[in-house]
């Protein structure tokens, strides 16, 4: 008896443990699709995460159940059906990679306060307790309930194998909850007989930000930053020419600058990278296990007339229906001359400790991807592992020409206009590569969309992408992985990206219907396209040119300034727009954004110039977001490293904040002693970056 309360014990830890994934994801990770017409079984309408299929199957499953009791018959119905409910992820606490092990029933309300929870209706009294007191006497016919179905609450065996009520397979009402009760509170929900509605209620306790208040912390120039694997403050930056430092990132409020020393990289890869205008390193990547392993990754362009070994495949072939011989290239260049590559690299040396070195080899380890460009434009590049499953996650643009003229981003043979998910840990042999038409030296993670099928790149996490530049995963919610994509000369988005999505282009640019000859050819495809939660038009920016490129953001999880926690943030190349994006109600996906008022600290470490006209300071252009080891946000700009600190330091009121004075060094302009090292490298390769970026978005 005791072995058995510590397995149920166990199997409930289990249960509370589990990430929320309160985001509309079914148990597969997919979002949940539009319905033409309700379910004819289960009770759902608008979206939902079954088919009629499905609804079919269930209503068979249902009647094999061979309920007497009419009262226990509709809570068994309710409970079968939330696999329906947009919210079945969480209500299931599914886990990536682990769909075979879905648990049969949903976690059933266990509690009496409705006041924590996101569902707008939950129960007076418990409805787990609703369910065992109705059906603990009802024979049930290959009960959902069964103890050897909970995979692990195991305990004694059912006596008979004929026994099929509550009562004859659980102990009690205290055991029967322990393992399928759920206490919903501000995190998560649960199941209460009905689908799944959320409380509107944010406003209560929002304290909206007055704006976002920066300081700068470096005069560098950078593209991509990765917080140091090991948890500390230090942090990977890189240009796009092909260099990574290692710095340590100061304490707030410290008002001290960012140790990073330009004369000294971590790793040089400029001898591999091909820059150009338009090209360079877009991406860097840290093993999730670097701290022991030392693996670390690339993401970069070159140029095949020049390296023998830039020779990927063309992604321009017969598979997608495209003929590299006629292929309409500028004349400057021959097709797919220029490559897209992903490499593995190490920080392995003498020291048995990968964390603790300073420097890493530039020699490459292993070739993970090479691709040939059908265009020199829309490449994407950025890579970073997924928080909970580990994979390469791969971000990919359309190959670029204006409004994907071949139709990759919604072609499933193609990898362009997609995101790819990789495991780089499990090396295929050569038969599988070329079995599966593979890009390189990788595996397909099982649980991949496309996985098996033989009509569509088994790589293919997402579609329907344009140029996504900057993805995040939310660090308190794992499922919110969100994209900014540039858009065409229209609009600029902001996607939460599910497994198996389809993000619109060419079809739509975000939510505006795109006139690309590719809605005949693609028609079936539009009943399922997921519309962009935020963004904002070109004309919104520059209402004289009309030109604008997203950038996207990360959510605010720092303590630093407690009136943005929770928003996502996110900004505009041109520098001169960020915004705020709220949920509401939380964990809903639903989306509303403001416009953020922002400026630079007075006791700034480096003195912040202002933007000519204005009074915003001077950032240039913003090339990346990024976010630390201690969620706080930073900005990566053309003038320099800019970091969120506390909102009082710029005079902007929040009630939540506790203030405190800045300590440290007094605040001085830029050392030129300190600095004398990177005007010369800041002066070569600044042109060109913002060349790159420029020309990358507005191309064509």
């Amino acid at each position: 008896m005791a072995g058995f309360a510590v397995i149920l014990l166990l199997f409930h830890c289990l249960l509370l443990s589990q990430h929320s994934y309160s985001l509309p994801l079914c148990t597969d990770f997919r979002a949940p699709a539009k319905l033409k017409t309700p379910l004819e079984f289960c009770p759902y309408n608008g979206t939902a995460c079954c088919d009629s299929t499905k609804d079919l199957q269930l209503q068979k499953q249902f009647e094999a159940m061979n309920i007497s009791d009419t009262s226990c018959a509709s809570l068994l119905k309710s409970i079968l059906c939330a696999t329906c409910d947009p919210f079945a992820a969480e209500l299931f606490k599914a886990k990536a990679g682990n769909q075979k092990q879905q648990k049969p029933v949903p976690g059933l309300c266990n509690s009496t306060d409705s006041g924590k929870s996101h569902s707008s209706k939950q129960s007076t009294s418990s409805f787990c307790s609703t369910v065992w007191n109705t059906c603990k006497d009802i024979s049930i016919l290959k009960s959902p309930f069964a103890p050897s179905l909970q995979g692990g609450a195991k305990g004694p065996a059912p006596i008979a194998s004929n026994l099929s009520t509550l009562a004859d397979l659980w102990q009690s009402e205290k055991t029967f909850c322990d393992v399928f009760g759920a206490s919903p509170d501000n995190d998560s929900v649960c199941f209460a007989g009905e689908p799944v509605k959320l409380n509107n209620n944010s406003s209560e306790t929002d304290v909206p930000p007055k704006g976002l208040c920066l300081e700068k912390i470096d005069a560098g120039s950078y593209i991509s930053m990765a917080p140091h694997p090991d948890g500390s403050n230090r942090a990977f930056f890189s240009n796009l020419p092909g260099k990574i430092w290692l710095a340590t990132i100061p304490e707030q409020d410290s008002v001290e600058k960012l140790d990073l020393d330009e004369s000294d990289p971590f790793v040089d890869l400029t001898d591999q990278v091909l820059f150009d205008t338009i090209f360079g390193m877009l991406g860097m990547a840290f093993h999730p296990d670097f701290a022991h392993n030392g693996r670390f990754f690339a993401s970069y362009n070159c140029d095949r007339l020049k390296s023998p070994e830039c020779a990927g495949r063309c992604a321009c072939n017969s598979d997608v229906d495209c003929d590299p011989s006629k292929f309409n290239t500028s004349g400057s260049s021959t097709p797919c001359q220029y490559q897209s590559v992903i490499a593995e690299y190490t920080a392995n040396g003498s020291s048995s400790n990968p964390s603790s070195m300073q420097s890493g080899q530039p020699t490459e380890v292993r070739r993970i991807f090479t691709m040939g460009l059908p265009f020199t434009n829309n490449h994407g590049g950025q890579i970073l592992f997924g928080p909970e499953d580990g994979y390469m996650y791969v971000m990919m643009g359309d190959g670029g020409g204006r409004g994907d003229p071949y139709h990759f981003s919604q072609n499933k043979k193609s990898i362009l206009g997609k995101i790819l998910r990789l495991d780089i840990d499990k090396i295929p042999s050569e038969k599988q590569i070329d079995d599966l038409g593979l890009w390189g030296n990788y595996s397909i993670p099982q649980d991949n969309q496309y996985s098996g099928d033989k009509n569509s790149a088994p790589e293919i996490w997402a579609m329907g992408l344009r140029n996504p530049w900057r993805c995040s995963f939310d660090a308190d919610r794992p499922s919110y992985f969100v994209c900014g994509d540039v858009g065409q000369d229209q609009y600029e988005e902001i996607d939460i990206i599910t497994k198996g999505g389809n993000y619109g282009w060419s079809i739509y640019e975000g939510p505006i219907p795109y006139s690309s000859g590719n809605e005949t050819k693609n028609s079936s495809a539009t009943q399922n396209l997921i519309l962009p939660v935020a963004g904002y038009t070109h004309s919104q920016i520059n209402k004289k040119t009309g030109s604008a490129a997203m950038s996207g953001g990360f959510f605010y999880r720092s303590e630093t300034d407690p009136c943005m926690s929770g928003r996502y943030l996110y900004g505009d190349l041109y520098a001169s727009n960020i915004w705020a994006a709220t949920e509401n109600p939380e964990n809903s996906g639903n989306f509303s954004t403001a416009a953020m008022p922002f400026s630079c600290a007075k006791d700034s470490p480096l003195q912040c110039s202002t933007a000519p006209g204005t009074t915003l300071p001077a950032l240039g252009y913003i090339y990346s977001f990024a976010q630390d080891n201690r969620k706080d946000v930073l900005i990566l700009a053309s003038t320099g490293v800019y970091r969120v600190v506390r909102p009082s330091r710029c005079n902007y009121a929040c009630s939540k904040e506790i203030a405190r004075p800045a300590t440290g060094p007094t605040p001085s302009p830029s050392s030129p002693s300190s600095r004398a090292h990177f005007i010369a490298p800041l002066g070569n390769w600044l042109p060109f970056l913002l060349c790159f970026l420029i020309l990358e978005h507005l191309y064509n």
